[in-house]
């Protein structure tokens, strides 16, 4: 095969036998495309990109974020992030309406965050949104809190029931924007 050529390639590839043409050495007349090599990757879903920006952004302020966490059977929260000051904090992305609308749990997540966010994107009618709960908007590179979210501290005995779980931070499932800067 000649020099970084792939199967495909090398029916095109020759060895160049003429005066003058480099004896010897093997010449592709077509280079392999990287669409040959490795398969495109597959589009991330809208709700993990945005879960991807909130990670990114929570450890700018020095939080320890966790995708996917389940906090009891039956709840599953997009993002969990424990603050600097030992705050929960529980952010559910949604990426449309319908997203959205199919949400019957988001209230059950309540009891176990000291502060409740919706991350959404730009797009999202954000007058469907509750006015009690913060509002974050995200993109896959980053977000931006733009309604706070109002304070309700957990007792602590569902504080220790959350760092007990068998997923608890540091998190089993990293956040995909990557680990904790180190302090």
């Amino acid at each position: 095969l000649a020099r970084g050529a792939c199967a495909d390639c090398a029916p095109k590839a020759r060895t160049a036998s003429g005066p003058g043409q480099g004896a010897g050495q093997v010449f592709s007349f077509r280079s392999c495309s990287p669409a040959m090599i490795d398969p495109p990757a597959p589009p991330v879903p809208p709700g993990k990109l945005l879960a991807r920006g909130v990670c990114r952004h929570l450890i700018s302020l020095d939080f320890m974020p966790m995708t996917e966490h389940v906090p009891e059977t039956g709840l599953r929260v997009d993002v969990i992030a424990l603050g600097p000051k030992g705050e929960i904090w529980i952010i559910e992305c949604k990426s449309s309406r319908a997203d959205y609308l199919s949400d019957r749990k988001w209230q059950g997540y309540l009891p176990w965050c000291d502060r409740f966010f919706w991350a959404v994107d730009q797009d999202f009618p954000l007058e469907l949104l509750p006015e009690a709960e913060g509002i974050i908007l995200a993109d896959g590179y980053g977000a931006a809190i733009m309604r706070e979210a109002p304070e309700r501290r957990l007792a602590p005995a569902r504080r220790h029931a959350v760092g007990r779980r068998p997923s608890a931070f540091p998190g089993a499932a990293p956040c995909p924007a990557g680990r904790r800067r180190a302090p």
